[in-house]
């Protein structure tokens, strides 16, 4: 077993088994931080999912007001008009035929996949590669769209997509450590808002477990209020 720093085990020691507000839990997980580098902060909730609706159909996307994720690298599945547009608005890699056999090829090195409906058809087969992932593009998540510019400038300037898995388990990034508190507990309220109209419910009636944690440290119990 791993052995934990001095910091990670005085903080673990003042918040096991504690609720605190999220003012509070931002602080604390800021401080249980025991990474070299940077680092973001991470909201992870526990959720009963809804009886009417299937884990894998609870997803969504969320722009923060406050930068939450590193340089994300795009790529964009559409025509040559479409794809001019794309790198234009700043993606990796745009096009049809070359990325689709790179995909198949095993090279997945994108953060993002954006495709336009008129090629969706032609990329269903790499469901098995990108499914998994979370990686293959969906309307509800955003990523299906003709408005490939606009697009593409969201995810570049943060945009992220989250999901739920069958435990109910939903994990995003709300924040990079040098951020003020204030400005991720605003983001942590626009990423609850983006949740709860992914489930169709308040969180607050359905969640079973709520979180921040640093990227590498405790993770601090918070309860979440709602207004």
């Amino acid at each position: 077993m791993a052995r934990r720093g001095k910091k990670y085990v005085a903080v673990a020691k003042k918040t096991d088994k504690k609720e605190y507000s999220l003012e509070q839990a931002i602080k604390l997980a800021k401080a249980a931080s025991y990474s070299k580098f940077g680092g973001s902060v991470e909201l992870h909730l526990a959720v009963n999912l809804p009886k009417d609706k299937d884990a894998k159909s609870i997803k969504g996307a969320v722009s923060l007001p406050h930068s939450a994720t590193k340089e994300v690298k795009i790529y964009v599945f559409t025509t040559p008009e479409n794809a001019k547009l794309a790198l234009e608005a700043g993606a990796d890699k745009a096009g049809l035929e070359e990325l689709v056999k790179e995909v198949q090829s095993g090279k997945i090195n994108f953060d993002v996949a954006i495709a336009t409906p008129d090629v969706m058809a032609k990329i269903a087969i790499l469901g098995k590669e990108l499914g998994p992932k979370g990686l293959m593009p969906n309307p509800k998540t955003g990523t299906v769209t003709t408005d490939v510019a606009n697009t593409v400038a969201e995810y570049k300037k943060g945009k992220m997509t989250f999901k739920a898995d069958e435990k109910g388990g939903i994990h995003i990034s709300v924040g990079k450590m040098n951020l003020e508190d204030a400005q991720i507990v605003e983001n942590v309220n626009v990423a609850l808002t983006a949740i709860e109209e992914a489930l169709g419910k308040q969180i607050s009636s359905i969640v079973r477990g709520s979180h921040l944690a640093p990227t590498m440290g405790k993770a601090v119990k918070f309860k979440i209020v709602r207004e």
